[in-house]
């Protein structure tokens, strides 16, 4: 186990309702890092992965206003592996070290007890070995559920929704590789239950001797 605050890995897949999960732990007292938010800064005009990102992608990815169009990046990237692996070579380095800055601020502020770490990759990556992980939670939902939900957060087709899914690690694999199960097939109270009991469960584990 690290030393300090305990290190939660946050992981599910596309439409398994992590978002929730991690604003629950948020609600309950947890620093949350969220991958996903840093991501989104490193490619913003004044980020660090932005010129390289046009320069791979082209000018198609940029919305009117020279910021990048995340949902055009996505579509692209969902569609082709290549290009996934490409996007992913130049912003990972990039949100990892800016994820190693947000754990240092977090493990030095007084009185936190849980971080959790919000990785959508984090199994396809390094399963936290670099950020000294004391476990990982995934949410876990059929993938009826998780299309339906996709296709009415993106306005998605079925099809594409499908494809989206398809490009990534199969849900399954993840559960199985987890410290931690969350059932999000339910209402969000159902959910946020499980949270509650994963909360008292990690806070135990953190002031055993």
């Amino acid at each position: 186990m690290s030393e300090g605050p305990l290190r939660i890995g946050l992981t599910g897949g596309i439409g398994s309702g992590k978002s929730l999960v991690a604003q629950a732990f948020r609600e309950l007292g947890a620093v949350i890092v969220d991958a996903d938010v840093i991501a989104r800064e490193v490619v913003a005009p004044s980020g660090p992965a932005y010129d390289p990102v046009v320069r791979v992608f082209g000018p198609g990815v940029l919305r009117p206003d020279g910021a990048i169009d995340r949902k055009a990046l996505a579509a692209r990237v969902f569609a082709d592996p290549e290009a996934r692996r490409q996007l992913n070579a130049l912003t990972h380095p990039h949100i990892r070290r800016r994820m190693a800055a947000s754990i240092e601020q977090a493990v030095s502020a007084p009185g936190v007890e849980v971080i959790v770490l919000d990785i959508p990759l984090l199994l396809e990556t390094t399963e936290g070995r670099d950020i000294g992980l004391d476990g990982i939670v995934v949410v876990d939902a059929a993938d009826d559920v998780r299309l339906e939900r996709i296709m009415a957060r993106d306005d998605l087709s079925r099809g594409d929704a499908e494809r989206r899914l398809a490009a990534q690690m199969p849900l399954r694999e993840k559960v199985a590789r987890a410290d931690w199960v969350i059932d999000n097939n339910g209402s969000p109270e159902q959910t946020r239950a499980q949270v509650r009991t994963l909360w008292e469960a990690f806070r135990k584990r953190r002031r055993q001797p």
